[in-house]
């Protein structure tokens, strides 16, 4: 499979990493699963399209089309939790968030896993490593931002309704304090409901590349699909996904909250 990152490069001090709106899965690995609809429910959909504007701003932009159920780019490749005592879903999924089993027979074996780490995973980290890197030959000092987005209700994962923005710096360490700062102004300006770490801290990519000391400054930013979305009660291959509304007022608020991170790194 040929054509599965997407790079749109700009000169502005920040790198907007997408790593959940793919839907691509190979022919012979959507045969093993329970069903394709199922294997992309949890897609963050349309979060690519949310952040059309930020070309124009100049950002540079990282995604990949491969889905998360294939391999999740945003888990730790060792295998090793991120959020440990907490339910997650694994670098190749077994499972989708709400517990229900992706495979019809069984799930990939450790070589299988290998494999597809080297096939999807190391080139979506060396492609934004490179962005990254350039960026900060120019500026000096680049701001990554981790883009997510998904349901408001999944009990399995976390109680009650999630707020609409979430911000994760892993508890501050991924950036300055003066960003973390800035970013949570701008979601409280908006009137909607947000938080900072709470359920969602960072995940893999927040914490991996978040070196303030160097000049790296990563934070991720996890929305309830309902700011842009109507979520139906019970997701099925007739309501889900959603269409995406190009006037959602959401956008506004995003473009405020990447301008934030782009002055940040602009000083």
């Amino acid at each position: 499979m040929t054509g599965w990152i997407d790079i749109q490069r700009g000169d502005a001090p920040l790198v907007i990493g997408i790593p959940h709106s793919g839907t691509d899965i190979p022919a012979d690995l959507e045969a093993r699963f329970v069903s394709p609809w199922l294997a992309r429910r949890d897609t963050d959909w349309w979060v690519d399209r949310l952040y059309d504007f930020a070309a124009d701003m100049g950002a540079t932009t990282v995604r990949t089309r491969i889905s998360r159920s294939v391999i999740d780019v945003n888990r730790d490749p060792s295998g090793h939790s991120l959020y440990p005592g907490q339910a997650t879903t694994e670098l190749c999924p077994t499972t989708c968030f709400n517990g229900d089993p992706l495979y019809i027979d069984l799930p990939p074996d450790d070589a299988e896993i290998a494999l597809r780490r080297a096939q999807w995973f190391d080139p979506y980290h060396t492609a934004l490593k490179g962005e990254i890197e350039r960026l900060c030959r120019i500026h000096g000092k680049v701001v990554l931002y981790d883009a997510h987005s998904i349901v408001s209700l999944v009990p399995r994962l976390f109680d009650g309704e999630l707020p609409v923005f979430n911000i994760g710096t892993d508890g501050g360490a991924t950036c300055d304090a003066a960003l973390e700062a800035a970013i949570l102004s701008a979601a409280k300006a908006t009137g909607r409901s947000h938080v900072l770490n709470g359920r969602f801290r960072g995940g893999w990519t927040t914490r991996h590349y978040g070196r303030p000391e160097d000049g790296v400054h990563a934070i991720q930013m996890e929305l309830a699909m309902r700011a842009y979305l109507e979520e139906p009660a019970a997701p099925s291959p007739d309501n889900w996904p959603a269409p995406f509304d190009p006037s959602t007022p959401l956008m506004a608020d995003l473009k405020t909250i990447i301008a934030t991170c782009i002055a940040f790194a602009s000083i």
